[in-house]
Formats: structure tokens, sequence, C-alpha cells
């Protein structure tokens, strides 16, 4: 697995996912999200809540989205959704594999850092499966699919943010061994 993701973590590869998964991140909140959330009175849509939600919140939230709502929600955001967990979780793998590569510690532990876009993008297809349910089963909702989909938000959202954590951390100790010369302890 590992020699599969160096082989594909070339420059331009990583620069042609980054440029495909941010146009595909970008559809949600200028296209899809826009048909959702003109129904939601200003209320937060599941896919946007990092701290998870409740059963309460969740009924609420599918009343006021009405059945258009409903609906929009299911058939435009979703769809897209269920691609764009794969794109981040492709291009943000191999964009460390990359990284590290560069920074000469592809074989080390570090590779793990790869692990957490993969736990992400499982937990993205989860949260949005239990919320197309939802959207399908509305008003017979269970608290169960409720507190199981929350809890995929959340591992979601804390997934990303340790991916992103690691991207940017590499980043920079990548710039700072390009701009300070390598200096040696008994070079002093």
């Amino acid at each position: 697995m590992k020699e599969l993701i160096l082989k594909n973590s070339s420059g331009k590869t990583v620069l042609l996912l980054i440029v495909i998964t941010g146009i595909s991140f970008l559809i949600m909140p200028v296209v899809t999200m826009p048909k959702v959330i003109q129904f939601t009175n200003g209320m937060k849509i599941l896919d946007l809540m990092p701290g998870g939600y409740d059963f309460e919140y969740v009924n609420t939230l599918l009343r006021t989205l009405g059945e258009e709502g409903r609906h929009n929600y299911l058939f435009y955001q979703i769809p897209v959704d269920m691609v764009y967990p794969l794109l981040f979780t492709i291009t943000s793998c191999l964009l460390i594999a990359f990284l590290l590569n560069k920074l000469q510690q592809f074989r080390n532990p570090f590779i793990y850092l790869c692990i957490f876009p993969v736990i992400s993008g499982i937990a993205d297809y989860s949260e949005n499966i239990g919320v197309a349910f939802m959207l399908n089963q509305y008003p017979d909702i269970s608290t169960t699919i409720v507190k199981i989909t929350s809890m995929f938000s959340v591992i979601k959202y804390t997934s990303i943010t340790i991916t992103f954590l690691g991207i940017i951390v590499l980043g920079i100790i990548l710039g700072v061994k390009r701009i300070i010369p390598n200096i040696h302890p008994n070079e002093r």
C-alpha cells in the first residue's frame, strides 16, 4: 500500500487532485447547500455541525425543511457529498505522502498520518448514509440513528482537523528546511 501511495504522490498528480477536490468542494457551498439552506430558517444543516446534534435538533430541522427542503437535501446535497469524501481522502493521503517524501520521512511512522483522511472519508460516507436514511424515514426517525449519525459527524470533523493540522505542520517543516540551510552541530 505504501508503494502505491508513493508511486502516485507526484507533485503534478497531487496538484491536479487538489484542484479537482477544491472544485468538488466548492460546488457544495455555492450550489447544493444553498438549495437546502433556503428552507432551514437559519438552522445549520447536519453536514455543517462538527460538534454533532441530538434528536430534538434533527427533528426540528427536518420539520423546518419541509418536503421540498428534505427533497433538495437528499437529491442535491447528498449526491455531491458522496463524491467529495473520496476525492478528499485520496488527495489528502497523496499530499501527506508527497510532503513526507520531500522531507525524506516517507518510510517512518509518519506515513500513518494517511490514516486520518481515510477515517474522515469513511465517517463522511457513514454520516451521509445516516442523513439520507433520516430524510427518507422522516417523521419516523429513531434516537439511535441520530446518535450514530451524529457520532460519525464528530469523527469526520475530528479526523479532518487532524489531517489539515498534519498537512500544515509538514508544509511548515518543509518550508523551514528549504529556507534555512541545514545546520549541523559539528560544524559550529
